[in-house]
């Protein structure tokens, strides 16, 4: 198996090779100290598994493996955390892998013999013990990945079986609903029609058309969006709250 260690701290990845020297089964093909240095080498060495840290700068753990798990071959993932027992209750309940700093060499064998990919509900319940909102959406372009920063994004678009981001550098598509989008994303966004979720940051103003119907006039958009009747009073009060 072939495995990337990624640790923001050189003395945890070292402790982590050290532990897998000599291992026949297992060879570590590559390190990184951070979510977006993470993405990048899975994209070129293709390991089988990745050791990775959930407390990082930047891009932590969860939203690194929230990534991953959008590629069309995903590595296994084991998260190595220092979390207290009731986090690691939460992991133990999704059947996630994962290892408690310092790591011991039985319990990382004994993860490696399990490691299997998270599903969206695992990453979700991780989301839940102590993680936030992404920072950055995932397009998969080929076998890469994309990442778009959250703040550039004025809104999204549902198109068929995709939702289209709309944001500061072009369209991208991506392959989630829109639905869990908005619970996500709920304090920065808001629902202004069944098929469309807008930046608050990027909303400009409310105005009707000739026709009497109700727009959201978005920076950076030619043509307003139309707000339907069933969210008009919400999207007023976020504005007004905004």
């Amino acid at each position: 198996m072939r495995i990337l260690v990624v640790d923001d701290e050189a003395l945890a990845r070292d402790r982590l090779k050290a532990l897998l020297v000599g291992q026949q089964d297992h060879e570590v093909v590559g390190e990184a100290q951070s979510g977006e240095e993470c993405l990048q080498r899975v994209a070129r060495q293709r390991p089988d598994i990745v050791l990775l840290d959930i407390r990082m700068p930047g891009m932590d753990g969860l939203e690194t493996a929230r990534h991953l798990a959008a590629l069309d071959a995903p590595p296994a993932v084991i998260f190595v955390t220092a979390f207290d027992n009731f986090a690691i209750e939460a992991f133990e309940a999704e059947a996630v892998g994962y290892l408690l700093k310092p790591v011991r060499a039985e319990r990382l064998f004994e993860a490696l013999a399990r490691a299997a990919r998270p599903t969206r509900p695992q990453l979700a319940a991780l989301t839940g013990a102590g993680g936030n909102a992404r920072r950055r959406i995932a397009a998969r372009l080929g076998d890469a990945l994309r990442l778009i920063p959250v703040d550039t994004i004025r809104y999204f678009q549902a198109e068929q079986k995709y939702v289209a981001v709309h944001h500061e550098d072009g369209i991208d598509l991506i392959d989630e609903s829109l639905k869990e989008l908005e619970s996500e994303f709920r304090e920065e966004f808001v629902r202004i029609h069944r098929n469309a979720l807008v930046a608050l940051r990027h909303m400009a103003a409310l105005e009707r058309d000739a026709q009497g119907q109700l727009g959201a006039r978005i920076e950076g958009v030619r043509e307003p969006l139309a707000v339907s009747r069933r969210h008009a009073p919400e999207v007023r009060r976020r504005i007004q709250e905004g």
